[in-house]
């Protein structure tokens, strides 16, 4: 197991995503929990200093990281398991539960506090 220290660089931060995202599902009982543990707090570290968040609302923020992920909404709702949900959220037309929430900000990396901010919805 490599020995992890602050990231300071655009290289560092891609060697410790790549890493985190091989290990990131880990059970407590793994070996590589700690290191999962560690890698995400040293990952949002960097990344709090390095990217400042664009002013936008939940939904265009969760669109951006697909988008930088490379997912589609066909991706989402095989993580939350409803893909008419994923619609009707991606389309304003209901808002994200807390179970999205959670699950969002683990798959496409984005703060909680995010995600829980207030937005309009198209009632339609």
């Amino acid at each position: 197991m490599k020995h992890w220290l602050p990231i300071e660089t655009a290289h560092e931060h891609e060697e410790a995503s790549k890493r985190f995202e091989e290990i990131y599902d880990v059970k407590k009982d793994s070996p590589h929990y700690k290191e999962m543990l560690l890698l995400s707090i040293l990952i949002s570290e960097y990344e709090r200093k390095h990217f400042s968040l664009p002013p936008v609302d939940p939904i265009e923020m969760i669109k951006i990281r697909m988008e930088d992920f490379g997912y589609k909404p066909a991706d989402l709702a095989r993580e939350y398991g409803d893909k008419g949900t994923i619609s009707k959220v991606l389309n304003y037309k209901q808002p994200l539960s807390l179970n999205m929430i959670r699950i969002f900000s683990k798959m496409l990396r984005i703060p909680t506090d995010a995600l829980t901010k207030e937005y309009k919805l198209n009632n339609g």
